[in-house]
């Protein structure tokens, strides 16, 4: 979204090396609002087609809409997180050239915004696992891999259009499930079983034991989690779209993203890990 401020309001907590994964909105010629493609559902009031700007975006790139989206059907807007891709191809891999003022910068400019979005969002991952101690044997491939990705989004436009990032993702995530073993096996109690890629939609999880649960892509839609307990759980990639955190403990939890957050219903009573903040539509 372009504005200054997180579409979901939320108040952040910065400091943890991840600062340059964190969208500025000020700094980008929204991009999400532009290059992505919009289909009409509970998430988005309108069919847009990539590379046609939102209907609400206003000249100086900022919504029209902004404090409305959530009443004016447009909730999805305020879930989604470009990890700081925007201002990285907005300025950095464009520099700060904007669409309008040199249209024959756009249609590669909305090819290269996912594709930075994918590694920034590698990046977040390869952070956290790098500051996790019970993964220290691996932090020498951690590094290596995370210097490997931050070398990908410095790739020239032309570059990055040919980038295979699927393969790339796929061979990050290999070693993001080891890192994922090793953190979850310090969880207390019996081993748990996996859900990973689970159809838990609307499943009854309140106030359940999911210390070190394996929920990578699970989803989780609807589903009541009101106290559970998700530490050390591996989240990445788990859909939580209307899911009830209310009163849930996600401290610690592996690979957990605002845009997930965002997407959740939850409390003041909600425990998030330090690098997150609390969506404004979330009860007090």
């Amino acid at each position: 979204m372009p504005d200054t401020d997180r579409p979901s309001g939320t108040d952040r907590q910065d400091g943890d090396g991840r600062d340059a994964l964190r969208a500025d909105c000020g700094s980008c010629f929204a991009l999400c609002c532009v290059a992505l493609t919009l289909t009409r559902s509970a998430d988005f009031a309108v069919n847009k087609a990539a590379g046609t700007p939102c209907r609400n975006l206003r000249d100086d790139f900022r919504c029209g809409i902004h404090s409305r989206l959530r009443t004016e059907g447009f909730p999805g807007c305020t879930v989604y997180d470009c990890f700081g891709a925007g201002q990285k191809v907005s300025v950095e891999i464009f520099g700060g050239r904007d669409w309008r003022a040199a249209p024959e910068t756009a249609r590669q400019m909305f090819e290269v915004f996912p594709v930075v979005r994918q590694l920034h969002e590698l990046l977040w991952y390869l952070t956290e696992a790098a500051g996790l101690a019970p993964a220290r044997s691996l932090r020498g491939e951690i590094r290596r891999t995370l210097e490997a990705t931050e070398a990908l989004t410095r790739l020239d436009a032309a570059a990055l259009e040919k980038l295979d990032v699927a393969a790339h993702r796929g061979e990050v995530a290999v070693l993001l499930g080891r890192v994922s073993e090793l953190v979850r096996a310090t969880a207390p109690g019996r081993k748990k079983r996996s859900h990973r890629g689970g159809d838990l939609m609307g499943a009854r999880l309140g106030k359940a034991d999911l210390r070190g649960a394996d929920l990578r892509g699970a989803y989780l839609i609807a589903a009541d989690l009101g106290g559970a307990d998700l530490r050390l759980a591996d989240l990445i990639g788990a859909d939580f779209r209307d899911a009830d955190l209310s009163g849930a403990d996600l401290t610690g939890a592996l690979f957990l993203t605002q845009a997930q957050v965002n997407a959740a219903r939850g409390s003041g009573a909600t425990r998030l890990p330090a690098s997150l903040g609390r969506p404004a539509h979330w009860t007090a």
